[in-house]
């Protein structure tokens, strides 16, 4: 089948086409392996539409790929845009309207539960929260008397952080799913995470959600959220290794990764961190 023709034919009834000047990606971001086009959808398309649609279509097509070798799936035109780009057409005054839970609820929600977990771990942690976005979540565990400092890439560079800080225990909570560039991602992780420090963050597993030869119709893919990167097991795995990361899933949303475990990490912890999320 013809390229412009393929993507008139996965163009959602009723919905946007995609322009035939698009060019595939040459390969697999993660594992370099063969890449095959998996859906085109509407850039409105956003998790809220599970309850109800949010937002109208707007006859932007935003195209997903998925990896025959390692099942990492994402949209390439999205993760070449420039941050200008995604503040006018995602990260913008409607962002609540899909996401209204981003604003309070989760940045609180999560901070009580790390407070809890610094609390449990019997020893005093630093902890970083990346991609904090306004910083909330740092701030209310600073109120509760907790260490905590933010960085969101999206928004600074980290110029409030020492060139050479580090920390014991770094959150990222609804990050990696936004990420264009995984590798700078995991070079982030690498450059903030102590020898023995924790990561925990949350990114839901696509395994089982995105399949070969079927339409992207899982409720986490939605460009409108800014969801251009959806992780596999094995894509995951492999990219948090080029960090010298071990990676350790609680379930399919949460997840550990560690270059070498510490010794406050006890296995009542890790049952205590699976059980509050």
């Amino acid at each position: 089948m013809a390229w412009a023709a393929l993507w008139q034919w996965l163009s959602p009834p009723g919905g946007s086409k995609a322009s035939a000047s698009q060019t595939p990606p040459s390969s697999c971001p993660i594992c370099g392996g063969i890449l095959h086009l998996l859906d085109c959808l509407d850039l409105n398309r956003a998790c809220e539409d599970m309850k109800g649609k949010v937002l109208p279509a707007c006859g932007i097509p935003i195209a997903y790929y998925l990896c025959e070798d390692c099942g990492h799936c994402h949209a390439p035109e999205m993760a070449g845009w420039s941050k200008q780009r995604f503040a006018e057409a995602v990260y913008n005054l409607d962002y609540a309207r899909v996401d209204p839970d981003y604003v309070q609820v989760r940045p609180l929600a999560n901070a009580t539960l790390i407070a809890a977990l610094l609390d449990q771990a019997g020893v005093s942690l630093s902890h970083l929260d990346y991609g904090g976005g306004s910083g909330l979540l740092s701030a209310r565990l600073r109120e509760l008397g907790r260490q905590s400092s933010t960085l969101d890439p999206y928004l600074d560079d980290g110029d409030g952080l020492p060139v050479d800080a580090q920390f014991d225990l770094v959150t990222a909570f609804e990050v990696f799913e936004h990420v264009p560039d995984v590798s700078a991602l995991v070079a982030d992780l690498a450059r903030y995470t102590r020898a023995e420090g924790v990561v925990l963050f949350s990114t839901l597993l696509n395994d089982g959600q995105v399949l070969p030869g079927h339409r992207l119709d899982w409720w986490y893919a939605a460009p409108r959220n800014g969801h251009i990167t959806l992780f596999s097991a094995q894509s995951l795995g492999r990219a948090l290794a080029r960090g010298g990361f071990t990676l350790t899933s609680l379930n399919a949303g949460l997840h550990l990764a560690w270059k070498s475990r510490p010794a406050w990490l006890t296995p009542a912890l890790l049952a205590q961190i699976k059980n509050s999320w």
